[in-house]
């Protein structure tokens, strides 16, 4: 039997029209990466989390139409992936809810946003909550429950956002710990360390906050006009001109061949003229973007195929995962049918001494690495070494679960009065509880 694909979920911001740096940044590497035979991409607008910022109704819409036609315009095929809209998944929300009961408010306390927000408040005098909504501080349980709902194992994500990932781990482990099973795979983040970032016509980061974007598909004459707006030094045509620095050959290389990029760079060396520069810019982008553009404009022309899109893909997924999960966790939780309890069975469940199934908890320490315990219940069966990344203590739990990594051999120690007997038999017991789960998910695929 050939392994589980690899689940990659990835969110997709729903505010804003898309632009050049959208498409090189996130669009054009996350629908090369959809196309990989052995993963299984879920690819969802995030138009819940959109309302923690934009309150506009009419604008979450237009914007939630135009983020949906540009990744179909730019060739994320439904057909080959999951790609729906978050409203569409209310289990999603339920799931949210579970999470909300397990979460520690000192973790959510702490998340970035959070703490950015109080830090203004404070240096503006204002009460540390003054301008906070229950949703930014909600944020990162909502974030834990678009990941956790489908088991995602790697999460594509800034390095600014892997805290978020570590809080959905956290959350997971939790409900795995109160309700005795491992109900949800803990994510694993895909650090994008060489996410292009494209420059603004000011030659700062293209963003929409500083104003400097080129939109993606606004008519020819229109990108042609912001082309050549670009910022560029007072050099004239027959001077040198350098390359590093440069906003034109910044965005010349993103859309260019290497052999392109290299005689583009000759061309500056040699004195080309900033109006020859930005027309060559403009004809590279254009002979990219204008297929593209085609398909964009066809596709919001008929919103309601784009809506048809959206709503089938989040109907089969929600048959095929989210319903039967959110059905087995109010099972979990005690959202029980009241006609099925029995009396007698219920004061034996309540008389009986049931260990408690072990669990990994990693977490950093104040040095600034990262570490790992192995608990049953309140006691502390094995005690990680520290790691400088949460990626290698990850590695190591999951070679422990797997059993790759003999106990000797593993970077961890004992906790007081603990034999390598009992940390074995409560791996053994983790371990029959995964392949429970991969024979289950397998039996999906």
């Amino acid at each position: 039997m050939s392994p589980a694909p690899v689940r990659v979920l990835t969110g997709i911001t729903t505010s804003g029209t898309p632009h050049l740096g959208n498409y090189v940044g996130a669009i054009r590497p996350a629908v090369a990466a959809s196309r990989a035979a052995d993963v299984e991409s879920f690819y969802f607008l995030a138009d819940l989390h959109s309302l923690i910022k934009a309150q506009d109704p009419a604008r979450t819409q237009r914007s939630t139409l135009e983020i949906a036609a540009a990744w179909l315009a730019c060739g994320l095929d439904p057909s080959q992936v999951w790609f729906y809209r978050q409203s569409d998944v209310p289990e999603i929300t339920e799931l949210t809810w579970y999470l909300t009961c397990v979460a520690g408010k000192g973790i959510l306390n702490r998340a970035h946003a959070y703490k950015a927000a109080v830090d203004r408040n404070r240096a503006d005098g204002e009460d540390d909550d003054a301008g906070v909504s229950a949703g930014l501080f909600m944020y990162p349980v909502l974030m834990a429950a678009d990941i956790l709902i489908f088991n995602a194992d790697r999460v594509p994500v800034g390095r600014d956002q892997v805290q978020h990932i570590e809080m959905a781990r956290d959350f997971g482990q939790r409900f795995n710990h109160v309700y005795g099973r491992e109900w949800f795979t803990l994510p694993e983040a895909a650090i994008e360390e060489h996410v292009a970032t494209l420059p603004g016509l000011d030659g700062r980061k293209m963003s929409k906050s500083y104003g400097n974007t080129i939109p993606m598909f606004v008519p020819p004459a229109e990108l042609k006009k912001l082309v050549f707006s670009i910022v560029t030094d007072s050099r004239a045509p027959g001077e040198a001109k350098q390359t590093e620095g440069s906003a034109l050959f910044q965005l010349y290389q993103a859309f260019a061949t290497p052999d392109e990029s290299a005689a583009f760079a000759r061309a500056f060396a040699d004195g080309i003229g900033w109006g020859d520069a930005k027309q060559r810019l403009f004809d590279l982008v254009e002979r990219e973007i204008a297929p593209l553009r085609e398909r964009y404009l066809a596709l919001v022309a008929r919103p309601g195929d784009i809506e048809d899109t959206l709503r089938d893909g989040a109907r089969r997924l929600r048959e095929r995962y989210a319903t039967p999960l959110l059905s087995q966790l109010r099972e979990a939780v005690g959202l029980r049918n009241l006609s099925a309890v029995q009396l007698g069975a219920m004061e034996v469940e309540a008389g009986a001494d049931k260990p408690p199934l072990a669990a990994f908890k990693q977490y950093r320490e104040g040095d600034g690495r990262f570490y790992f315990k192995l608990v049953e219940g309140e006691r502390v069966l094995l005690q990680s070494h520290g790691f400088d990344a949460p990626r290698d203590a990850g590695q190591a739990i999951a070679a422990l679960r797997r059993g790759d990594t003999a106990l000797a051999d593993a970077p961890v120690t004992a906790g007081e009065g603990v034999t390598p007997a009992m940390v074995q038999a409560a791996l053994d017991a983790l371990a029959a509880v995964d392949a429970e789960k991969a024979a289950a998910r397998a039996g999906q695929a």
